[in-house]
């Protein structure tokens, strides 16, 4: 392994969910329609971060759902390992409500491509928006995000791990260059 930088430390981590959520505030008011739904696996622990500060801000519950995108995956079929298949849980209706799908890194954009068509099973919502803490770039499809924590410059070669409290025991963002 080569050089491993820190990019975001736990309290930047903290403050960019912090400010992301404020973001959706600001575009959502008091969020009446809005349902956040994580992708599986640290984006669901990101969107469940983001629904504490909005119903803190707010004072009301709200809707939250995961989603796991493996059998959507458009690479399935070449990856030598079969995909770990995780949970979904969308407990409401999505028709006609704004979707709020959070990821934690945005890359090539088939990850969201995936999102999009597993949400679509469960309804057609009014809007479909994306926030992800980290956008490094490299986009293969023409997918953007609507909230973005941190926008990194990197190399293709390079990694961006995102390290959540919940999975991992600590909140970092690392960006890895191979040598």
């Amino acid at each position: 392994m080569g050089n491993v930088k820190t990019v975001m430390t736990e309290d930047e981590v903290r403050r960019t969910i912090d400010r992301l959520a404020f973001q959706v505030i600001e575009n959502h008011g008091e969020c009446e329609n809005l349902v956040l739904v994580g992708i599986q696996r640290r984006g669901v622990d990101i969107a469940a971060r983001v629904r504490t500060v909005l119903e803190e801000q707010l004072g009301k519950t709200i809707e939250f759902g995961s989603l796991d995108i493996n059998l959507y995956r458009d690479d399935w079929t070449t990856l030598d390992v079969q995909p770990m298949i995780n949970k979904t849980d969308i407990p409401v209706s999505v028709d006609g409500k704004s979707l709020l799908l959070v990821d934690d890194v945005l890359f090539t954009g088939r990850t969201i491509r995936a999102a999009l068509e597993a949400v679509l099973d469960y309804g057609r919502p009014s809007r479909i928006e994306l926030m992800v803490l980290v956008d490094r770039g490299h986009r293969e499809l023409p997918i953007q995000a609507n909230y973005v924590g941190k926008q990194i410059a990197t190399a293709r070669i390079e990694q961006v791990d995102v390290l959540i409290e919940e999975i991992d025991g600590r909140d970092e963002v690392l960006l890895k260059q191979e040598n």
